[in-house]
């Protein structure tokens, strides 16, 4: 396994990324086939369908648990904590087309204001010219949305949603400055706080099948350190 931690923006945020993690993806898609079809979550702003991983999905969670074994070191020297406990692990794939986001979904987003909240990515799939990006808020100045900054943040981003062009945000834009990414590389995991502004990087052209052998399948897990 390969490891790497980069620093995003000027807050100098980490990202850990870590290749070969798992060592056998096909196996890994198998597990997720055999969940599907996902449903489509209740909140909108994940746009398409995620299946969540519990205890009773037996083959599923110890992937999951091989993951966060292999990872648990990472995450002790990358973030500098002692412990962390999973909040919520799924699988989940990208199934709305460019026309048919909402202007949320045209946006990037954050995941908590709690800096101990760390996502964890896992990708699973080949598609080309995809992965994760990193933004600044251009208005404010945000990259990393805080406690003191959701509410004010939250009611400008809503704002200037609706003055989005229709599709996924690739690059900069006149609101948001695109400041780190990472590229889609099939048994990658990448972990980074969840209070970072980011988004997934949806190309053109990508299939958005909500088959997981054939669309953009990745694991998402989150936890909470301590």
């Amino acid at each position: 396994m390969k490891a790497q931690r980069i620093f995003i923006g000027t807050s100098r945020s980490p990202v850990v990324i870590l290749d070969g993690v798992a060592g056998d993806v096909p196996a890994t898609v198998d597990l997720a086939a055999a969940l599907a079809p996902f449903p489509r979550p209740p909140r909108i702003p994940y746009p398409g369908v995620r299946r969540i991983i519990t205890p009773a999905d037996v083959a599923a969670q110890a992937y999951v648990d091989r993951l966060l074994d292999a990872a648990a070191p990472y995450i002790g020297g990358g973030f500098g904590v002692d412990a962390f406990d999973l909040i919520e692990a799924s699988f989940s794939l990208i199934t709305t087309p460019p026309g048919a986001l909402a202007p949320v979904q045209r946006a990037p987003h954050f995941d908590s204001a709690d800096p101990n909240y760390l996502a964890i990515l896992h990708y699973l799939s080949a598609t080309p010219n995809s992965g994760t990006a990193f933004y600044r808020h251009r208005r404010s100045g945000i990259e990393r949305v805080t406690r003191a900054t959701m509410d004010s943040y939250v009611a400008a981003a809503k704002q200037e949603s609706l003055s989005f062009d229709p599709g996924y945000v690739l690059g900069s834009n006149a609101f948001y400055e695109r400041i780190g990414a990472v590229d889609a590389v099939p048994d990658r995991l990448i972990i980074y706080q969840g209070s970072l502004l980011h988004s997934g990087i949806v190309p053109d052209g990508m299939a958005f099948s909500p088959d997981p052998r054939a669309g953009r399948l990745t694991a998402n897990l989150f936890v909470r350190a301590h």
